[in-house]
C-alpha cells in the first residue's frame, strides 16, 4: 500500500490526465490514448467498454490445466457478465484517478486479448516507485507477447508516468518469468523473504528492478520541493 495520498486526477470530460507537479510528473494531454503503447506484436492500453466481448472470450478459453502456481484457470460464464466488466472498468478508472494502480490489457493488433500488465502500488514523493505485474494467458505462451508487453509497460513507467524505479517480485520457481525480466535488462537485486501473503502463507520473491537511469532517462523532480515529514 502506498503511504502517500492521491496525487493525480483523470478528467474524462476533456480527456486530460493531470499529475501533481510537486512530485515531478507532468500534464499529459489527450484521452486514454496517452496510456497506450504499441509494439510490433501487441498493444497495451486500458480497457474500454467495447472490449467486453474480447475480455469475456479470453477468460473463457484459457487452458484448463494450470502450468504453475501463478497460472489461472478459465472462468465460468456467469462470472463474466457485462455488469462485472463495468465494475472492473469503474475500479480501474478510480485507481488511475488516484495515480495508484494502472492496469493495461495486452491486445494483439486484431483486438484479441492475450493477457495483462500492471504498474501497481505506486508511491510518489521520495519514492517514485511502482511494482510491475504481468500475465499472459496460457493459450498464448511462447509467442513473445509477454516480453514485448512488459517492455512497453516499462516505457510507460519512465516516459509517461515519470517514475524512477520499477520492481518485479517473481516466484523463485518461475524460471520463465525470471528469464523475461533478465531479457529486458532488469537486474536481480535480492531474494525478498516472506514478501507477500498469498494462498494462506507468506511467500519469498526474487526481486528484479530497473531505474530510469538504467533505461537511459535521468529522473528530474518537479518544480516544487518535496515535503519531508521529519
Amino acid at each position: 500500500m502506498s503511504i502517500i495520498g492521491p496525487s493525480a486526477h483523470f478528467i474524462a470530460a476533456n480527456g486530460v490526465l493531470i499529475y501533481n507537479e510537486d512530485v515531478g510528473v507532468h500534464i499529459i494531454k489527450g484521452s486514454l490514448m496517452s496510456l497506450k503503447k504499441a509494439g510490433k506484436k501487441v498493444v497495451i492500453r486500458p480497457y474500454h467498454l467495447s472490449d467486453y466481448q474480447s475480455w469475456k472470450t479470453a477468460y473463457l478459453f484459457i487452458k484448463d490445466k494450470k502450468r504453475n502456481n501463478w497460472d489461472i484457470s478459465p472462468r465460468k460464464e456467469s462470472e463474466l457478465a457485462l455488469s462485472e466488466f463495468k465494475k472492473l472498468l469503474k475500479l480501474q478508472n478510480k485507481n488511475r484517478e488516484d495515480d495508484y494502480f494502472y492496469d493495461f490489457g495486452i491486445f494483439l493488433k486484431d483486438g484479441t486479448l492475450v493477457g495483462g500488465v500492471s504498474l501497481m502500488d505506486i508511491s510518489r514523493q521520495v519514492f517514485q516507485n511502482a511494482y510491475l505485474g504481468y500475465r499472459v494467458f496460457n493459450n498464448h505462451w511462447g509467442m513473445g507477447y509477454g516480453k514485448e508487453a512488459v517492455g512497453l509497460a516499462i516505457q510507460m513507467a519512465f516516459k509517461t508516468l515519470k517514475l524512477h524505479r520499477v520492481e518485479a517480485g517473481i516466484d523463485p520457481g518461475n524460471k520463465r518469468s525470471q528469464a523475461l525480466a533478465r531479457s529486458l535488462k532488469m537486474r536481480r537485486e535480492s531474494l525478498s523473504k516472506k514478501r507477500i501473503f498469498l494462498g494462506g502463507k507468506w511467500l519469498d520473491l526474487e526481486l528484479y528492478v530497473m531505474t530510469s537511469e538504467d533505461y537511459g532517462i535521468k529522473w528530474k523532480p518537479g518544480k516544487k520541493k518535496i515535503a519531508h515529514r521529519f
